[in-house]
């Protein structure tokens, strides 16, 4: 089994709808990965793109037997299913499931850079993804509360503030708790 880690944002229509489904669709099903951890939720500005409203965001962290590119391919699925369109970078989406890390594999692969080329940058990654595993490493940059703490200090502007929402829960099978 290898350790992976997914990060999901949505911004548009029903944002918690499409974040728990998100959740329940990678998870379920044949070939499933089995939940490790899973972040709070938390309410984020964009980062980069065009103008466009808060994102929710989480983070699941997974045990897998499968390849990278088959979880690439479950968090596509998620997406699809949530009638993700692809038509301006970093733009405004129903579903965003990214795959940030998968063990210790590196790879320039453009159809599946890991570790995910940004999330070093990115509180929204980051943060959950350190509540959901407190010890964790992304390969080729270190720790992950590090990486957070450099972000944090260079956000002087408060661009990658996060607002934790304690009042959305997430449960491995995509449910409320």
């Amino acid at each position: 089994m290898t350790r992976a880690v997914l990060a999901l944002g949505s911004n548009l229509g029903d944002r918690w709808r499409a974040l728990r489904g998100g959740v329940e669709h990678v998870l379920s099903g044949a070939g499933a990965p089995a939940p490790a951890a899973l972040s709070p939720v938390y309410e984020t500005a964009p980062v980069g793109g065009p103008e466009q409203g808060a994102y929710l965001n989480a983070v699941v962290v997974v045990d897998t037997g499968g390849t990278p590119r088959e979880l690439l391919e479950r968090a596509r699925a998620a997406e699809r299913a949530f009638d993700r369109v692809r038509e301006v970078r970093w733009g405004p989406r129903t579903l965003d499931v990214d795959v940030v890390a998968f063990g210790d594999v590196r790879s320039d692969d453009p159809v599946l850079t890991l570790p995910h080329p940004r999330a070093h940058l990115r509180a929204f990654v980051l943060r959950p993804w350190l509540d959901a595993d407190p010890g964790a490493v992304l390969p080729g940059r270190g720790p992950v509360a590090d990486l957070l703490a450099a972000v944090e200090a260079a956000d002087t502007a408060g661009d990658q503030r996060l607002y934790r929402r304690d009042d959305l829960r997430l449960d491995p099978s995509g449910g409320v708790r």
